[in-house]
């Protein structure tokens, strides 16, 4: 029995070393970065934008709603052509779209209002794709056991943005004027376009399987340093190349769709904490100048560096301790048709417990934290008591968000890309809905009471993580099921 049940050796997910996946990584998190960056580090130049130009603070606002417009749907075009036609080409022409854009904003003339606002869309069209690209290449090198810590790591990249941008645009705004935001990001970007030239590999599991299939000559790095330890091609483990599909398909999956919604109303209470920050502390410390009023963003960006890389280290060890508690189970029932090696297959894991089992208690602390946040600001009380529970803000949604991608790529991982543009789109929408309304909220309701009714509507849907874990792999059963009967009409 013991022979028969000990644990086999699996052949690794991806031939590439750790130090080579941690370097895709954080490749790919530096890119992902520049999505929320590029929208944020643009806040503290508006009134001088608005000046400038001779246009209307509302006016100037719109390049701002235009940008967030195009960042929800081009993911949604980006995303879908890289689960096709692979991560690398994207990438590359994602960085391309973003250093074209900054370069003509950065040389706008001051009469050509319409011009600012095309190439405000066109600099969302290229960053914003990076986060959807991103998850996609951790869908492709990362296995589940895994991909709770990679998320992690790579999660830094686009949930830091929004707090280090504005530190970064009034800097640069103060210091050297406007134009200098986007020279910034001409340099940024296009160092990181060069370095994907460079060195970034293939990942597509539908081109180059667990990367050891060559891909064709144009999708390699001019220095193929990474990958270097070659083995035979394993084709076994490059999956079918996949036609277009329409991402918002991916809206019929029920759980797919329940964790979307739930996600975006966390994301949305989140923006609406990091959106005010200036508004808020300003008039209620009035000994801040704008300097020190930007380095108050530091406190929720901190809290969600740590956050992001605890909590992919507990997504890693939930998987192994439901994994242990799975192996035990089958060493209990001598019976069972389900083999050891067989544990983890999606037939038989319970992966919504493995990656929700901690939610709960972090919405709780969440939803406590900003609603503690709106009471002290209303209170006026000292400045470390709202910079405390920033911290907190930041390190619990960072581990929800977190958790949350890292089940949507488990839910669909041959479609990465796609499903986390999904994502994007869904979070952007109720970002934009949340960023519109907050101002009129604050005058209407006060700060406190805000909050608390921004927390009230997350609490309402807080059942979601319950259905998932109880229902969930019952979809994914049915889903299993109209696949293998569609694969077998066709055979």
């Amino acid at each position: 029995m013991n022979d028969v049940r000990s644990e086999p050796q699996v052949k690794p997910y991806s031939i590439y070393t750790t130090t080579e996946r941690w370097f895709i990584v954080a490749l790919t998190g530096f890119a992902a970065m520049f999505s929320p960056l590029t929208a944020n580090i643009y806040f503290p130049a508006i009134p001088t934008i608005s000046a400038v130009f001779h246009k209307s603070t509302e006016l100037i606002n719109l390049t701002v709603t235009v940008y967030m417009i195009v960042q929800g749907i081009a993911p949604m075009f980006w995303g879908t052509m890289s689960d096709r036609w692979g991560r690398r080409p994207m990438f590359i022409g994602c960085m391309v779209v973003l250093c074209g854009a900054c370069v003509g904003l950065a040389l706008v003339p001051t009469n050509a209002y319409w011009l600012l606002m095309v190439l405000r869309c066109l600099q969302a069209a290229g960053s914003a794709s990076t986060v959807a690209l991103g998850a996609g290449v951790i869908a492709d090198i990362a296995a589940p056991a895994e991909r709770g810590s990679f998320f992690g790591i790579w999660n830094i990249g686009p949930m830091v943005g929004p707090c280090v941008g504005p530190v970064l645009g009034g800097v640069l705004a103060d210091q050297l004027g406007w134009r200098s935001i986007f020279w910034f990001l001409v340099i940024s970007s296009g160092v990181c376009g060069l370095v994907m030239v460079l060195l970034l590999p293939e990942t597509l599991r539908a081109l180059v399987g667990d990367g050891s299939v060559p891909p064709p000559k144009s999708y390699r790095p001019l220095i193929p340093v990474i990958g270097r330890a070659q083995q035979e091609p394993d084709y076994s483990s490059r999956g079918n190349r996949r036609g277009f599909a329409n991402p918002l398909l991916l809206f019929l999956y029920p759980d797919v769709t329940i964790l979307l919604l739930f996600n975006a109303l966390i994301y949305a209470e989140f923006y609406a904490v990091t959106a005010t920050i200036s508004t808020l502390f300003q008039p209620t410390y009035p000994f801040l100048n704008e300097t020190q009023t930007g380095l108050c963003f530091l406190a929720i960006g901190g809290g969600m560096m740590v956050g992001g890389i605890v909590n992919g280290e507990l997504l890693d060890s939930e998987y192994q301790r439901v994994k242990r508690k799975a192996i035990r189970k089958l060493e209990q029932d001598p019976e069972s048709k389900v083999k050891l090696e067989d544990v983890t297959k999606e037939a038989n894991f319970p992966i919504e417990v493995a990656r929700l089992r901690l939610m709960p208690v972090m919405f709780a602390i969440y939803v406590a934290a900003c609603i503690g946040y709106g009471w002290c600001l209303d209170a006026g009380v000292n400045i470390a008591g709202p910079l405390i529970l920033q911290i907190i803000i930041g390190w619990t949604c960072v581990s929800m968000m977190n958790s949350a991608q890292t089940l949507i790529i488990d839910l669909a991982p041959s479609h990465g890309s796609a499903v986390t543009a999904c994502n994007n789109l869904v979070r952007c929408s109720f970002g934009a809905a949340a960023v519109s309304v907050i101002d009129l909220m604050l005058k209407r309701l006060g700060t406190g009471w805000t909050y608390v009714l921004l927390s009230g509507l997350c609490i309402v849907f807080s059942p979601s993580y319950y259905i998932l874990m109880h229902y969930g792999p019952r979809w994914r059963a049915q889903r299993r099921a109209r696949r293998q009967a569609a694969e077998a009409s066709t055979a």
